[in-house]
């Protein structure tokens, strides 16, 4: 007798995975928790209505972050307020970084949009804001996601990467006590994306795919977009979004603006293939890294002697998108469905709401650089 379709074996999550809030409005991206365990997120303008760009979690629900009037462009000066927000992280200080891209909809930089933010978590107001020099993020440039070092230099430095799909890629380097900021390994190829011959995603059981200039081409064709720092803070770890390679580069290199570009690149590691396409990458305290697959519904965890293993695989991991190690010993994901937007479908519109921000236990802490 046959069996019944009933009990035919299929795919079965791995781990525990935590739902902790639901968004029934705009899709997230970024996710970071202070040490006090509260929760911000960001709705970056990519076509939903977004009325703030950046939010803290109360109650189960997101609340405009500092407040309404900080998440209120201003277009006749970009730099007065918030644009559009594709990360926020908690520093080792306890401070909260916004990272504003200036770029809604994908559209060119105006001097003033893309900027860093500090805003101090103790009187929840604006500490610091830092603009970038159009040299620096470029009118092409997709400013996505930062990490610290507080050990290095005389207030700590920060590491952007650019994940453009219109230009040229790179690392951006912050002095946090001066404010000034400068590219490296701009157009490097360990920054692009590879073409469609050595990297075809597949989401969903689909080859993910759009057509670009007449061709086909894999859809995240965005360059370094994934970063994470080491927990001695001596390497920068970085991936394509259009990838399935990671890569390393020096710290000590990138904040030394005496090295030329050749030297920078000198000291970057093929760190090998991670196994699937990656949004986000985060890194703690006992040296692991950690890796979203989106290809997979997956959070992959790479130990310190370069073995990787799942942490986590769950079919509502629908696009896991950013990373965050929390003091409270859990890893929160981000899940947006990027992959069913109506842009990469012909104009339809094929996410189902409500978007998720997960959690999983990993008993590890944040890497603390202060």
């Amino acid at each position: 007798m046959p069996s019944s379709t009933s009990n035919l074996p299929t795919d079965e999550p791995l781990g525990t995975l935590e739902p902790v809030v639901h968004f029934d409005g705009a899709m997230p991206t970024g996710v970071t928790v202070s040490r006090q365990g509260r929760i911000f997120i960001n709705f970056p303008k990519w076509g939903d209505d977004v009325r703030f760009t950046v939010a803290e979690i109360k109650n189960g629900l997101p609340e405009p972050y500092p407040d309404m009037a900080f998440n209120t462009t201003n277009p006749d000066d970009p730099s007065a307020a918030l644009v559009s927000v594709q990360s926020v992280v908690v520093d080792p200080a306890d401070r909260l970084w916004i990272l504003d891209t200036g770029s809604p909809l994908f559209q060119p930089t105006q001097h003033g949009g893309p900027k860093l933010v500090c805003v101090d978590l103790a009187t929840d107001t604006v500490a610091q804001k830092i603009l970038f020099p159009q040299e620096v993020a470029l009118p092409t440039s997709y400013l996505n996601d930062v990490r610290f070092n507080l050990r290095q230099g005389s207030a700590g430095m920060a590491f952007i990467t650019d994940s453009s799909d219109k230009g040229a890629n790179g690392i951006i380097v912050v002095d946090l006590a001066t404010g000034e900021s400068w590219r490296r390994l701009h157009d490097h190829p360990s920054t692009k994306p590879e073409p469609m011959q050595e990297f075809l995603p597949i989401v969903e059981g689909r080859p993910f795919v759009q057509k670009q200039d007449g061709k086909m081409i894999p859809a995240p064709s965005m360059g370094s977009d994934g970063i994470a720092i080491s927990a001695d803070g001596e390497r920068l770890y970085y991936c394509p979004l259009g990838s399935r390679r990671l890569y390393s580069v020096a710290t000590a290199a990138l904040i030394d603006r005496s090295r030329s570009d050749a030297h920078v690149a000198a000291t970057i590691v093929d760190e090998g293939n991670k196994g699937g396409g990656s949004d986000g990458l985060e890194s703690d305290a006992a040296g692991c890294l950690y890796a979203t697959d989106y290809e997979h519904n997956a959070i992959l965890r790479r130990r310190p002697a370069g073995d990787w293993e799942t942490v986590v695989h769950d079919p509502r991991l629908l696009w896991p998108d950013t990373l965050s190690v929390a003091a409270d010993g859990y890893l929160y994901v981000t899940a947006n469905q990027l992959h069913r937007q109506a842009r990469y479908h012909g104009g339809q519109d094929l996410r189902r709401k409500p978007y998720t921000l997960f959690r999983t236990k990993i008993n590890a802490q944040p890497v603390a650089l202060g």
